[in-house]
């Protein structure tokens, strides 16, 4: 990744993949950066790669499975003294379900609720912020 004060971010793009009101979230192996912290899975673009390309091809490397990219939700901005990126969350569905893992060592499937309690990765907390917000508007309210 670019380091911060440099010109430009790096792109990186999140799945927010949502099957029967849950979310997927991947927690990074212990070796990798960020190790043991949670994620929406996704990656670095490629030159030339448009961001829904992109998330296809590094869900399919990451988690050995397809998507279908659908509506953007959020770019966040992150910087730290080793990193500077601009995250590009898009909602997805999965193709297949034959997940096979490179860059992380458990998934899991969380009720919206349940995110803000998970240790997520600094750049991903801001989207887990605008889905409970979207998950407590959506709910029906108490008698």
């Amino acid at each position: 990744m670019k380091k911060a004060g440099s010109n430009s971010q790096t792109k990186v793009t999140a799945a927010v993949i949502e099957r029967d009101g849950k979310v997927l979230m991947a927690r990074r192996r212990k070796e990798a950066g960020s190790g043991g912290r949670w994620e929406f899975p996704g990656g670095r673009l490629e030159d030339g790669e448009t961001p829904e390309k992109g998330l296809e091809r590094e869900i399919a490397e990451e988690l050995g499975v397809r998507i279908r990219v659908g509506e953007f939700l959020q770019s966040v901005t992150y910087r730290s003294p080793a990193l500077s990126i601009e995250l590009l969350a898009y909602q997805a569905v999965l193709v297949s379900n034959d997940f096979k893992f490179t860059d992380h060592d458990e998934i899991r499937w969380a009720e919206p609720s349940e995110l803000e309690e998970t240790d997520f990765s600094e750049p991903d907390r801001p989207i887990v912020r605008l889905l409970v917000s979207k998950s407590v508007r959506a709910a029906p309210p108490r008698p």
